[in-house]
């Protein structure tokens, strides 16, 4: 399993604080991000390409490039948060 964390703007835009996607989404933060996008509704809007969105795995700033394997967990989140 993946564990997807969304921060901020974006947990309030898709209506969860996390999830769990099967070890199937397994590759890259771009690869990710574009399959939850095509989920449609909040994701599509707040993921976009188009969109300005900061990713982590395993708490270490990632890439569009990174790899994420079973078992990482990839945080989205806006460019600035508040505390």
């Amino acid at each position: 399993m993946i564990r997807v964390r969304y921060f901020a703007s974006l947990r309030e835009a898709v209506g969860a604080e996390a999830e769990e996607l099967p070890a199937a989404y397994a590759g890259s933060v771009a690869a990710i991000r574009a399959l939850l996008c095509a989920r449609g509704g909040a994701w599509a809007t707040s993921l976009a390409a188009d969109r300005r969105v900061l990713a982590a795995v395993n708490q270490q700033m990632a890439r569009p490039e990174t790899p994420v394997a079973d078992g990482d967990e990839l945080a989205f989140f806006p460019p600035v948060t508040g505390g």
